[in-house]
């Protein structure tokens, strides 16, 4: 069975075993829970980095530096027009004022988030950004990074979009990791009517090639999976596969977020069906069973508020950001639970909560990087060794639970 084999071999099943796997119990020989408890026995057992008794998190404040966007996908709420009273265009004296109040309450991450390139849609948002002395969105990141880094100490990690080599290093210096969601590896998924249809930047040649680039920088990266969204199993299990291949090639993808869809109200998918519980679920043990046992899988809780627990049966060993100051803007309609309900649950299951820096442990590692040189500056080390334990996680003394 396919089962056996991904126990005996971790990583290794062949993309049509996948297939065998993700197919609904209905339809399978294997039900739900024998692949839920597969995958936990994977994440108990051979990861070879840290305690498989431990689930980790990153205490972070989210820093919404401007949510225009030139894309419009059919499931989004964060991109705002210009005008709206919810349109965020910030400036650094706001974004230092959102830092210190993330280091006050024990943050360690500084999550910059924006729309992609809305410079290039919206006028507004380039003279708010010539007015600032900056070109683009990212150059002003760049600057807000640094601002950041150098006055409160938190580690920004960036998720702009798709961006180039170019780009990407020019935000290494201050960035020990960044994010670009793949979300699907369907070109299907980019026709009219359908959730990337709006969205130049969702092609999935265009986020390849970022995450590649960031290969190419040793830049540790999150990327992950949007499930429900229209893919089907088998497109599914293709993103899966995609992914694998890219770390394997690289070895700078250190986590996977599998995310639930989930219909807000004023999108273009409004009426559409959430991801089907199991489906979620088989896809989430599949992650676990699919891609290399260093990598590190996420489930946002706050997606799934009731039932999040349910994902550490399935293998995942981190919960992502959560933050004890700012709102989710992403996902606004799905509020954080507290850090010590999050604690709570993830003890009901017999883990250990610990709090993480942006950058995952396992790529602290100077020897990681294949020809000696590590993924992580010897500047950026010196702002790590500041929070971080022996072990690359938050020392437990500067952890609090709010």
């Amino acid at each position: 069975m396919a089962i056996d084999r991904a126990l005996a071999r971790p990583g290794m099943l062949t993309e049509d075993e996948a297939r065998q796997l993700m197919m609904t119990a209905a339809a399978s020989s294997i039900p739900t829970d024998a692949l839920v408890s597969a995958a936990g026995r994977v994440r108990d057992t051979m990861r070879p980095f840290n305690n498989s008794n431990v689930v980790t998190y990153s205490r972070k404040v989210f820093i919404n530096l401007v949510n225009l966007c030139r894309d419009t996908c059919s499931y989004c709420t964060y991109k705002k027009e210009p005008g709206d009273p919810l349109a965020s265009m910030i400036n650094p004296e706001q974004v230092l004022a959102i830092a210190e109040a993330g280091r006050r309450a024990g943050c360690t991450e500084a999550l910059f988030v924006t729309g992609e390139r809305p410079e290039q849609r919206y006028p507004q948002v380039r003279d708010w950004l010539r007015s600032l002395g900056h070109p683009s969105t990212v150059d002003y990141v760049a600057e807000m990074s640094e601002l950041v880094l150098e006055r409160t100490g938190l580690l920004p990690h960036t998720n702009a979009g798709s961006l180039t080599k170019k780009e990407m290093a020019l935000l290494k210096d201050t960035n020990p990791s960044m994010g670009v969601m793949l979300e699907t590896s369907s070109e299907r998924l980019m026709g009219a009517g359908m959730a990337h249809g709006g969205a130049p930047s969702k092609h999935p040649k265009v986020r390849i090639k970022t995450l590649e680039a960031a290969g190419e920088l040793r830049i540790p990266m999150t990327t992950g999976i949007l499930v429900g969204i229209g893919e089907t199993p088998d497109e599914l299990v293709d993103s899966l596969f995609v992914i694998k291949k890219i770390h394997e090639k690289y070895g700078h993808i250190q986590e996977v977020i599998m995310q639930n869809f989930e219909p807000k109200p004023g999108t273009g998918m409004a009426h559409f069906a959430p991801a089907h519980k199991e489906y979620f679920l088989r896809a989430v043990a599949l992650a676990r069973l699919v891609l290399p046992v260093d990598m590190n899988i996420q489930v946002p809780p706050n997606l799934n508020p009731s039932v999040y627990g349910r994902y550490l049966d399935a293998g995942i060993n981190d919960w992502g950001g959560i933050s004890p100051v700012t709102i989710d803007h992403v996902n606004p309609e799905f509020p954080w639970p507290t850090i010590e309900e999050v604690r709570q649950v993830t003890e009901s299951r017999g883990k250990k909560l610990r709090a993480r820096l942006p950058v995952y442990p396992e790529f602290l590692d100077k020897k990681k990087g294949g020809d000696g040189g590590g993924f992580i500056s010897e500047r950026l080390r010196h702002y790590i060794g500041l929070l971080a334990d022996e072990s690359g996680l938050v020392r437990e003394g500067e952890e609090r639970c709010t």
